[in-house]
């Protein structure tokens, strides 16, 4: 669940504002991003497992600053397209700082004794590039959609594939590289002659 929780203020944005407008949706988003970032804190969650939920806060801030300043703006019509963009810049800018945006989420749920260990940060370097191509890929696909005027069906697809990979490889990669090295570790019988 940690890394669905993530996502609400996005979800809640894009709600709001299919059923009033931009403006309520980017206030909403930050809102909801603040507060589940500030019920994280009071449960004492590190700032580093809470990365996603800081750039969410800050996406939201400056698209509602804009949607406010400026509500007729052309940015009302390409929030899709940018809030992917500024996931991907996320996910790919913790990795070029070597500092994963999944690692501290990782931490939450894995024991202390293997944080330092070269492979928790590797599983994690491939997690956060798996969410990252996902969000390029989702932001592309919304991009070239919007350019030629495809259908709904062409977004709602490129959102299903780009968001359920990336779930499915965050659940399915770290369990498989776990099993691999508990059976390297695993004691070698002698076979009788």
């Amino acid at each position: 669940m940690g890394y669905l929780r993530g996502f609400i203020p996005w979800i809640v944005a894009g709600f709001v504002s299919g059923f009033v407008d931009w403006r309520w949706g980017a206030v909403s988003g930050f809102a909801s991003g603040l507060l589940l970032l500030l019920q994280d804190r009071r449960r004492g969650v590190g700032l580093d497992a809470l990365i996603l939920e800081a750039s969410t806060i800050a996406y939201f801030a400056w698209v509602g600053a804009v949607a406010v300043a400026r509500p007729h703006s052309s940015l009302s019509h390409h929030t899709d397209v940018l809030s992917f963009a500024w996931l991907a810049a996320t996910a790919w800018g913790t990795l070029a700082i070597r500092r994963p945006f999944t690692l501290g989420i990782a931490k939450r749920q894995t024991p202390r004794e293997v944080w330092d260990m070269p492979e928790f940060v590797r599983v994690n370097n491939h997690v956060t590039s798996a969410w990252g191509t996902g969000f390029t890929f989702i932001g592309v696909s919304l991009a070239v959609a919007g350019a030629v005027d495809a259908p709904a069906w062409v977004g709602i697809a490129a959102h299903v594939v780009g968001l359920v990979g990336p779930a499915v490889f965050t659940k399915v990669y770290p369990a498989r590289v776990q099993a691999r090295l508990q059976a390297a570790q695993a004691p070698v019988t002698a076979v009788p002659q």
